[in-house]
């Protein structure tokens, strides 16, 4: 008995990766390459968009007439039941089954996809001949790559994952699954076979990172090997079973000048955050969900010297810095007992140890925010976080609220004093209802007046009007102030061209 098969093999040929029964029928006719079987329809030709109700097209139409329009509007799911890769999925759940009984699942996963796909393409051929399906050559092709996914890959996540156009997916439940492409959900074409399939393949993604999804611990965060981010939450917390949601990162990383060239800030804007980054300045990005702040963080990142220490502290670890001199650190969950939990905080405190010249941290969530502070007036300038909020002043509040939540009994105005004297800049951005991710505010911490935060705005995005397509027209506006961090720009010798940026 060979590795890969039921049954060895005779002779001194080569082992073969599984052994298919013998056919029942006669011989299957040959595939053919320019029409389609019967078991296939044609491939659907794109449709023009039908015109929305209420008469004219979706330009022609006046806000009120939109709003009529969505609630006089059935939200009834698209037929998903006909089309190409419907027809594959069906004869996938037919040959999947009589696969596994000629392959030994370990060795299967010792092989890459590549080799997997030429080893099961001759047993295909006979399971298909077995059932009295005629394929072609197209067909036989998808049909060997969702075999290949489901058994060795994330099913039909795999065809997301491989679209650079796909930004967000979002699954809810083995029969729904959202897609974000250019910042516009979509209902994607897939579908799961049932909530054990689902399941299976959140439990797949989870392992992969050492982490478990199951009845005692229902949530769980974690990440592909390109970086993307993962969350799961099974039932009974999800009601309609499974639910995964991944955040895809690109493979490319985006850097300031890309972000200029998207349209997400104005030239200006660019140059102050390039040497707000060189001249470690302490930056806090903030935003809302989805809004760009780990991309922007990753952008800023580009600026350090490369001769600085620097350690990321993530709960899962998404950032993807190009320093030479860079180690990532990532929080680990309690175990079945409820112990062994490391969290943000207790990595933050020992990064302190760690001789770091920059901290920077995923996500400020809770109390670890004392300590980034901390660090960030004791030697570690240049540090770097993310944050919920919706506006700069926003984001100081809720920094005071963060630190209040811990068990450090300081009075509010000690807090405050201590933000002003440790953040430098505040960065906002936002993905505005048209799709697109601006940056809407860079925002400096000048100190305290009072009990009272003192902050002046450098740069703004001012909203004009939108287009009769949907699109946000503005113009990203300068406030022509100097900027009270010229001092930290003036020891990296950029004071000059940081003032002509800002004024």
């Amino acid at each position: 008995m060979n590795a890969f098969g039921k049954r060895g093999n005779v002779g001194g040929a080569r082992p073969s990766f599984g052994v298919a029964r013998p056919m029942k029928g006669g011989p299957a006719p040959a595939p053919s390459d320019d029409t389609e079987s019967e078991q296939f329809p044609p491939v659907d030709k794109a449709e023009a968009p039908a015109p929305a109700p209420g008469g004219g097209g979706a330009a022609s139409l006046s806000a009120m007439d939109k709003l009529n329009s969505r609630m006089n509007d059935d939200h009834k799911p698209e037929d998903r039941s006909e089309g190409f890769e419907a027809s594959v999925n069906k004869i996938k759940d037919q040959v999947l089954p009589r696969l596994l009984e000629r392959v030994d699942p370990e060795a299967a996963a010792t092989l890459g996809k590549d080799e997997l796909a030429e080893e099961f393409r001759p047993i295909i051929s006979e399971v298909l001949g077995e059932l009295k399906i005629t394929l072609n050559r197209r067909e036989q092709f998808a049909l060997e790559k969702v075999l290949v996914d489901e058994l060795l890959g994330l099913g039909p996540l795999e065809e997301l994952l491989a679209d650079p156009a796909v930004s967000d997916i979002m699954v809810n439940g083995p029969e729904q699954t959202f897609v974000e492409r250019k910042g516009k959900l979509e209902l994607a074409k897939i579908q799961f076979r049932d909530e054990e399939h689902l399941f299976q393949i959140a439990q797949r993604i989870v392992n992969q990172v050492g982490r478990r999804v199951d009845q005692t611990t229902p949530l769980a965060d974690a990440r592909l090997k390109d970086g993307s981010r993962v969350n799961v939450i099974i039932p009974p917390l999800s009601l309609k079973g499974t639910a995964i949601s991944i955040r895809k990162f690109s493979d490319k990383p985006i850097t300031i000048d890309m972000m200029r060239g998207f349209g997400s800030m104005s030239e200006k804007m660019a140059t102050c955050l390039k040497i707000a980054g060189a001249s470690r300045m302490n930056i806090v990005i903030s935003g809302g969900t989805g809004s760009g702040k780990t991309t922007m963080l990753n952008a800023l990142s580009k600026m350090i010297d490369p001769g600085e220490r620097v350690i990321t502290i993530e709960d899962a670890a998404e950032l993807r810095l190009q320093q030479p001199h860079w180690l990532p650190l990532e929080t680990r969950p309690a175990n079945l007992e409820g112990q062994g939990a490391i969290t943000i905080r207790d990595l933050v405190i020992n990064a302190l140890r760690m001789r770091p010249d920059r901290i920077i941290l995923g996500e400020i969530r809770g109390q670890e925010c004392f300590d980034l502070l901390a660090a960030m007036n004791t030697g570690h300038d240049g540090s770097m976080a993310t944050l919920h909020s919706n506006s700069p002043r926003e984001c100081l509040a809720r920094m005071e609220n963060m630190v209040m939540m811990g068990d450090i009994k300081i009075p509010k105005d000690a807090i405050s004093r201590q933000i002003a004297d440790s953040v430098d800049l505040i960065v906002q951005v936002k993905r505005l209802r048209d799709g697109s991710r601006r940056t809407t505010n860079i925002t400096e911490v000048i100190g305290m007046e009072g009990d009272v935060i003192v902050t002046q705005e450098l740069f703004k995005f001012e909203y004009h009007d939108e287009t009769p397509d949907g699109k946000i027209i503005g113009d990203y506006r300068s406030m022509g102030l100097r900027p009270y961090t010229m001092e930290k720009a003036k020891q990296f010798g950029f004071d000059q061209p940081y003032l002509e940026a800002c004024l």
